[in-house]
């Protein structure tokens, strides 16, 4: 599997592969975490532009997309019932999601990220159980509960290598 930065001549192959993902998630329990419509096509384009946003190929077709960002993430400045366990800088992987059409996302994801910067936090809705188990199956430490920007809450992990 290969990944590169995403174009904005990706923006149409990402918006399927993260309508699949709703799909999958609607169908595994987790009907709310992306809705409909999410992410917003505004915030793909923002990914996009500001260099943070991935896809992941298998024989050149993209069946994944991902963000990692670095530096501190506003979100996560303040956390409820726990704590990070480290103040170092990280990146903070956001909207993974295949297409469902192979195997091994979450994974070629992880060693990408690590390869960039090996302190990593991320977080997902509670009914996320799918996220939720390869993140802790890979590493990640549950740190307590942060708020995204409309309020809801989100389990909040980090892995430092």
């Amino acid at each position: 599997m290969k990944i590169r930065h995403a174009s904005l001549s990706d923006l149409a192959a990402m918006q399927q592969i993260y309508a699949c993902a709703r799909e999958q998630m609607r169908q595994n329990g987790n009907p709310s975490q992306w809705g409909n419509s999410s992410p917003a096509t505004d915030i793909l384009l923002r990914d996009i532009r500001d260099g943070n946003s991935y896809l992941l190929l298998t024989d050149d077709r993209p069946c994944g997309a991902f963000s990692l960002l670095t530096g501190d993430d506003p979100t996560y400045a303040v956390i409820e019932d726990g704590h990070w366990p480290n103040d170092l800088p990280y990146g903070t992987i956001h909207r993974l999601a295949g297409d469902g059409t192979a195997g091994g996302i979450f994974r070629a994801c992880l060693a990408f990220c690590e390869s960039v910067i090996p302190n990593l936090r991320a977080d997902t809705h509670p009914d996320n159980h799918i996220m939720r188990h390869l993140l802790e199956s890979n590493g990640f430490m549950r740190c307590g509960i942060i708020y995204v920007e409309d309020k809801t809450p989100r389990i909040a992990y980090q892995k430092t290598v």
